[in-house]
């Protein structure tokens, strides 16, 4: 698993917005500024839809006074839902919407996880960052079932 100091890996992200779906690498989407990055188990999912989402979008200015240039949000989604979930949350211009559709993300972090028994296949781990330039500053994992330490309340407490 990715700890803190570690560089993200090299992976390309299927990003929609306003303008169309564009293919991202991860120095593209990190390079030379400082990322806020969450991840969620799937798009339109309960927690994910209701909180997590949410407090990213409601805590965006806040986030980007403390230093953040860019909030993001992965899933292993395709671009397609990726960018209804970003409408249907009016955040298509506030929030990077980082579709790993097969994974590669995930997987390259360490952060994958199995939701098969909820007919969901392989997703990712409901987790925060702060990245800075490619790099970890601050990684946070929720437990399985949990949200807590992903939220945007919970990373602007760490940015001071």
């Amino acid at each position: 698993m990715i700890k803190v100091g570690d560089r993200l890996p090299d992976v390309q992200f299927n990003v929609p917005g306003s303008d169309g779906m564009k293919h991202m690498r991860t120095a593209e989407v990190f390079g030379g500024k400082t990322v806020a990055l969450f991840a969620v188990p799937g798009a339109f999912t309960p927690t994910c839809s209701a909180r997590h989402l949410p407090s990213f979008r409601e805590h965006a200015a806040a986030l980007k006074a403390k230093g953040v240039d860019a909030i993001a949000c992965t899933a292993v989604n395709d671009h397609f839902v990726m960018s209804a979930w970003a409408k249907d949350q009016n955040v298509v211009d506030d929030i990077v919407m980082l579709a790993d559709g097969s994974g590669d993300f995930a997987r390259a972090v360490g952060l994958d996880a199995d939701f098969s028994k909820f007919g969901m296949g392989p997703r990712s781990k409901r987790y925060s960052m702060i990245v800075k330039d490619g790099v970890v500053q601050t990684l946070n994992v929720e437990e399985a079932g949990e949200y807590k330490v992903s939220s945007a309340e919970h990373m602007l407490s760490q940015l001071g």
